[in-house]
């Protein structure tokens, strides 16, 4: 009787309860080898490439693109070729689907490197192997640190997210999960970058010119000249339908539910995905765990000379308001009812896409100067619209910051992220008569919210972080 394996979805990374299918790189009866490609899964964080944990024969693939499984849940079952290369019986890593036994919070991750193994491994630090389960641990389990997924070559054997040939056409599990968004056929992309790898800029380009679009008919020659000089490369805006267009099939193509005649519904429920899905439930977490008190003030920026970047400002404020009342710069845990002041400045910067809200860390805030913060910030941006963002700067930070203001809106209560105690929110910048000796001046003002946590600071030391804030910021430069 054929051996066969089956091969249950790891924790992708830090606990996360389920991700999402993105793409298979197989179908069933295909035969796979040890590390080839497996499937493409979309979680809070990152489109990570999961890697086959046996060679054989694709007996069963669970779910279809687009569907949430659950951590643990069974993914894909192989019949065991012998006759090609497996894992050998003593390079079983011992991970677990469960959280990591005898842990505490999370520590931030190091990176989004994947560790292989039909059990599960994990995303390590660079350069670092994953902890060795204690001495005397009867069922020699290892500390799970994180990320598990694939299999292993040789003990703790790390693989980089790369890119994949699925069909013919290589690119990144991030780029296909864009394509799949935009209804753009791979096949059919114009591919520039490096050994024909088809680019973020590609799949956008394509979606903004409509060259490439799914179902649009037989692909032309790959490589053929697609738009005009000077296209746009953003993603291609919505399709609306008109009332008399509309279906019964969901966006995914599935049978909606509809709802009782007495009922008005003027959409379809969608399920939450990925970064949504993941933002839902830490903003209930946060909901249920913090104290939010919220201070707003006017930050009078009439003294600015030509020049001044207002989000370098806002950090530079931040980093000399921590150095003034640190209580703010500072994680608190509410269970054991601890606190930890830090020495240094991480700020989190929040970034909305359209995949939902990223808060990756400016590190070091406080010893950047103007030129570092903004390469800084721009890099973080960037790599958040691009799905680019290690698991490792997503986390860790000690304050944050939203400049909301970039849109509109004036004072705003920003939700406080355990283990964090506070967050800035700056508004949409405005003009407002301020009286001066002999009369009225038009000054410009910034429109300033802190959230503070008020089991970890008082009233007091939150009045004292805005005041030296909007000090800061009313210097000239």
């Amino acid at each position: 009787m054929a051996d066969t394996k089956t091969f249950k979805l790891p924790d992708l990374g830090e606990g996360l309860p389920d991700a999402t299918i993105v793409e298979w790189s197989v179908k069933v009866g295909d035969t796979i080898r040890l590390d080839d490609p497996l499937v493409s899964m979309e979680t809070a964080k990152a489109v990570v490439e999961v890697p086959s944990p046996v060679s054989g024969k694709v007996l069963k693939l669970a779910g279809e693109p687009g569907d949430v499984i659950e951590t643990g849940a069974v993914l894909a079952e192989f019949e065991i070729d012998p006759s090609l290369p497996q894992r050998a019986e003593g390079q079983d890593t011992g991970h677990h689907h469960g959280p990591p036994k005898g842990t505490g919070s999370p520590a931030p991750s190091g990176g989004d490197k994947v560790v292989a193994s039909d059990d599960g491994g994990a995303i390590s630090d660079e350069g670092e192997t994953p902890p060795q389960g204690e001495p005397g641990d009867g069922d020699g389990e290892r500390a799970d640190s994180g990320t598990v997924v694939g299999a292993m070559q040789s003990s703790d054997t790390v693989h980089s997210e790369r890119a994949s040939s699925v069909g013919g056409v290589k690119a990144m599990p991030a780029v296909r999960a864009l394509a799949r968004k935009l209804k753009v056929d791979l096949a059919r992309v114009r591919a520039t970058g490096a050994d024909g790898v088809v680019t973020m800029a590609d799949v956008k380009q394509a979606a903004a010119d409509g060259s490439a679009r799914a179902g649009a008919g037989p692909a032309t020659a790959r490589g053929a000249a697609r738009t005009a000089p000077g296209a746009s490369e953003t993603a291609a805006a919505p399709v609306t339908r008109r009332a008399d267009q509309r279906t019964a099939l969901s966006a995914t193509g599935r049978p909606m539910r509809t709802q009782p005649p007495t009922v008005a519904a003027s959409g379809q429920p969608e399920q939450l995905k990925g970064v949504r899905r993941n933002m839902a439930r830490v903003m209930a977490d946060a909901h249920a765990k913090v104290v939010p008190t919220t201070l707003a003030d006017d930050a009078d920026i009439h003294a600015w000379t030509p020049g001044n970047d207002m989000t370098v400002r806002l950090v530079r404020a931040i980093c000399t308001a921590a150095k003034a009342v640190p209580a703010l710069n500072a994680w608190f845990d509410g269970d054991a009812l601890t606190r930890t002041l830090h020495p240094h400045v991480d700020i989190g910067i929040a970034v909305d896409t359209d995949e939902g809200l990223f808060v990756p860390a400016l590190r070091n805030a406080d010893v950047l100067d103007a030129a570092g913060v903004r390469e800084g910030v721009d890099r973080l941006r960037t790599q958040a619209m691009e799905r680019s963002l290690p698991a490792s700067e997503l986390t860790g930070y000690t304050i944050s910051l939203s400049n909301f203001g970039m849109f509109a809106g004036r004072y705003a209560t920003p939700v406080i992220v355990p283990p964090c105690v506070a967050i800035v929110a700056a508004g949409r910048a405005r003009h407002q008569i301020a009286p001066v000796i002999g009369g009225f001046e038009s000054h410009k003002v910034i429109p300033l919210s802190l959230t503070f946590d008020h089991r970890a600071c008082t009233g007091g030391e939150a009045a004292r972080f805005l005041r030296a804030m909007l000090d800061d910021l009313g210097q000239g430069s």
